[in-house]
């Protein structure tokens, strides 16, 4: 009898145990979508295969910079989670800028590109940095004279763009782009498969941190696909950060929208593969996602986390990291006399 009595309470807890998983399954869906499989369709530029080979070679091809020395890839590094090593990136003549790069990954599902979101789409990011003097330094006539100058590229574009005339121009150019992003996702994480109703996908420890996530607030602001950039909030609705988290003269969306209200408003950032990509925030102040938690869940939330509780949530975090697609690097076309010589003095 006492056998068949501890087998009963066994069955009732595992019982209530799967109940509990499926209530925080069912939240966990109303607030977050998985990635899906398939490559996103792009708004007025439909993803081709010769699109996205065409956008992968622009992308990693550095003749495109004034130097002849930065690509899209020194900022976006692909191979360290989309984003580059330091706090802020470096450019052109060794500048450096005044945010830390936001990823390349899965950018496709935000709401807008940059932390102020100034760009709507990834083809107008991608024309940014290419003029920005601290970034690639080069103009669109640099640009489309490099890719003009090279019969391999004026193919390649004819190929992607079959119905223009001429098929090499900077528009085009910020499409191919565009197209490649589109395909840097990373479906497939823990979390997803979680999403997709895989119990067993998260372990105890990430289940508490996922209910933690809900519970405390932080899906108030990272929801939806990308966990994150989707809105737009202050960074410090409760309590302001120090200074170097927040730098007093970067006032986010407050310079493209010139509303007062969009001070010290950015971009929410997406936590997809956020366990990739230390330094954090805006200004890469913050090495550790331990310390990134803390400093959110009090300056955002106004709650102090215990260490359990920290833990937990970090434990959550590493299960938005997706196997990232294999990019090989590719052999570009052969400059010739006719492409523009790198400069380092302009």
């Amino acid at each position: 009898m006492r056998k068949v009595s501890i087998a009963t309470i066994l069955v009732l807890v595992s019982s209530s145990h799967d109940i509990a998983n499926d209530d925080l399954m069912v939240a966990a869906k109303q607030i977050f979508k998985p990635i899906p499989s398939a490559i996103p369709a792009v708004k007025d530029n439909p993803v081709t295969t010769e699109k996205a080979e065409l956008g992968k070679m622009l992308f990693f091809d550095p003749r495109l910079s004034a130097s002849g020395v930065n690509s899209c890839n020194t900022c976006l590094n692909l191979g360290t989670g989309g984003v580059d090593a330091g706090p802020t990136s470096v450019g052109h003549g060794w500048q450096e800028g005044a945010r830390r790069a936001p990823t390349a990954y899965n950018a496709v599902f935000n709401v807008a590109q940059f932390w102020d979101g100034r760009a709507t789409d990834q083809k107008t990011q991608a024309k940014g940095p290419v003029q920005a003097s601290p970034e690639i330094n080069a103009t669109p006539d640099h640009v489309t004279s490099t890719l003009n100058s090279m019969e391999d590229y004026v193919g390649k574009f004819k190929q992607a763009f079959p119905r223009d005339i001429p098929p090499a121009t900077f528009d085009n150019f910020a499409k191919a782009l565009e197209a490649f992003e589109a395909t840097l996702t990373t479906p497939a994480a823990p979390f997803d498969q979680y999403l997709n109703g895989d119990a067993n996908a998260l372990n105890d420890q990430q289940k508490a941190g996922l209910r933690l996530f809900m519970n405390k607030g932080c899906a108030s602001c990272h929801s939806g696909i990308n966990i994150g950039g989707q809105d737009f909030f202050p960074f410090g609705v409760i309590k302001k950060p120090d200074i170097k988290l927040l730098p007093a003269a970067d006032k986010g969306r407050f310079a493209v929208t010139k509303a007062s209200s969009d001070q010290y408003v950015f971009r929410v950032a997406p936590l997809r593969n956020v366990a990739l990509r230390a330094p954090y925030f805006h200004s890469g102040q913050v090495w550790t996602l331990k310390e990134a938690v803390g400093i959110m869940s009090e300056v955002q939330l106004g709650a102090r986390l215990s260490e359990t509780e920290n833990n937990d949530i970090v434990a959550f975090l590493h299960s938005l990291s997706g196997p990232l697609p294999n990019i090989e690097y590719l052999i570009l076309p052969t400059r010739t006399k006719e492409t523009p010589p790198p400069s380092l003095s302009r």
